[in-house]
């Protein structure tokens, strides 16, 4: 039998970014807040498969490649080498401190967690049913859906078998491996080619489209491929599967083209699948898409308005950054602030490649189709004292200008803390005209040597080009 139902103002399905954010939105203004976790720990897809131990796990390869790159240290014969069981540990500590953390968010709060699968008895009802086959059943007047998303499996192939993966399970491999085909040029598959090449796995990388990650500034879509190549990674463009052969020794990706690439494991990285299914939303007559994804309008509601849907499960941008905004945003339409501002569209790229690349903004195409009169100002990472003293000289910071206002268009960074250096340009375009200028970025005083002062060397190559 179930337990009795508890009635909330607001029930959140999902404790990832998105989840959390509406979540400590709707308690921090005063309303009672239940949320629904199908897993033992909180933290969602994000926290246990995702963001946190894939980046923790490349900081551990970007250091071992560091050391032995490192003159010095080769000299003394000091190297570097793990196998990713051995660099897993670290991502586990910290999946660990934000599991901790994130806990202590709900429990400093008095925000229940109800463990279970969701799924909807009708629109105001849920129930939430364990492995053990428990019960509980909770009940609302309005409810955000933040239950993510999940790798895209499509049913021909076999990914029960030891040497097929996908983004997830990839995170387990504990196979000795020399050799790795990744399907998928997608921001993913383009993270995991970095990984395994620096170290130093044999990396096939399969793009069904005409060039890497075309959403982003040619430029630095031509740097990446330059990088990955020069890298040794081959780049197959313009190829589909046509069928997976598993081995008891590897993988063999059969291409519509007839080319035939056998490997050591093959990394399936196309597409994802919005968790709705099992919700029960047939029940409600919400209706998600052939991939999942929960159609919402442009307050995060769908078409039963006292119900909402935030995040991965809604479909792109598909970021953390971006779910957890989405959350607060949904969280106060829930309590009624009317003047509450809509999440930014201008969500910073940050893809973690080797090196990383971010990005704001309009890129040099978008400029051009829009016969918008642009200028570029460049800084390379080379040219930089700070890039040269660490020795990450990769890359380059690209600003995009309004010839006449000096009105930041887009920032393109391609290099080491590109992440993070991106924020600096953000700043100042979220400005209106005349704040957001240019001029900014050559009038003001940055610290030497640092990476920021990349942005005034841009600057000025820039506005060179004027005159």
């Amino acid at each position: 039998m179930p337990e009795l139902a508890s009635e909330y103002d607001v029930v959140v399905i999902g404790t990832g970014p998105g989840g959390e954010g509406a979540a400590m939105q709707a308690v921090k203004s005063g309303r009672s807040v239940a949320i629904i976790e199908r897993e033992a720990a909180v933290g969602g897809n994000c926290t246990h498969h995702g963001t946190i131990p894939s980046k923790t796990l490349r900081h551990s390869i970007f250091q071992m490649a560091e050391v032995n790159s490192n003159v010095l240290f080769r000299e003394h014969g000091i190297t570097a080498s793990f196998l990713i069981p051995d660099l897993r540990r670290r991502a586990k500590s910290v999946i660990e401190q934000q599991v901790k953390m994130r806990t202590t968010f709900y429990d400093r709060n008095d925000i229940p967690i109800v463990h279970g699968d969701a799924h909807f008895l009708d629109p105001h009802t849920i129930e939430a049913v364990t492995a053990d086959g428990s019960r509980s059943v909770v009940r609302g007047k309005s409810f955000v859906i933040a239950t993510g998303a999940r790798p895209y499996h499509p049913p021909e192939v076999d990914f029960k078998h030891p040497r097929i993966f996908d983004s997830d399970s990839i995170l387990n491999l504990d196979l000795h491996v020399k050799s790795i085909t990744i399907y998928g040029a997608g921001i993913i598959g383009c993270e995991y080619a970095s990984m395994f090449r620096n170290l130093e796995i044999k990396v096939n990388l399969v793009n069904t489209r005409d060039r890497l990650l075309d959403f982003l500034d040619e430029e630095i879509v031509d740097a990446l491929s330059y990088h990955l190549r020069e890298r040794g990674v081959i780049i197959r463009h313009r190829e589909e599967y046509d069928r997976v052969e598993p081995c008891d020794d590897g993988a063999i990706l059969h291409l519509k083209s007839g080319k035939q690439l056998k490997t050591d494991v093959l990394l399936w990285a196309a597409g994802r699948t919005g968790n709705s299914d099992g919700l029960g939303l047939e029940a409600i007559g919400v209706q998600p898409d052939t991939r999942g994804n929960i159609p919402v309008n442009q307050h995060m509601q769908t078409v039963v308005p006292h119900i909402y849907a935030v995040g991965d499960v809604i479909g792109p941008p598909a970021l953390a950054s971006a779910a957890y905004n989405q959350g607060r945003y949904a969280a106060t339409k829930i309590i009624g602030e009317e003047s509450a501002p809509t999440p930014s569209l201008d969500i910073p790229t940050g893809i973690y490649t080797s090196p990383e690349i971010s990005s704001l903004g309009k890129t040099e195409r978008e400029l051009t189709e829009a016969k918008i009169p642009y200028e570029v100002g460049h800084a390379h990472f080379k040219s930089i004292a700070r890039a040269q003293i660490t020795g990450q000289t990769v890359g380059m910071l690209k600003i995009l200008f309004h010839r006449e206002t000096l009105e930041v268009l887009g920032i393109h960074c391609f290099g080491a803390n590109a992440s993070e250096i991106i924020h600096i340009g953000q700043a100042i375009m979220a400005q209106p005209v005349p704040q957001n200028s240019l001029m900014y970025f050559i009038n003001t005083t940055f610290n030497y040597p640092t990476m920021a002062e990349a942005y005034r060397v841009a600057a000025l190559n820039g506005y060179n080009r004027l005159f």
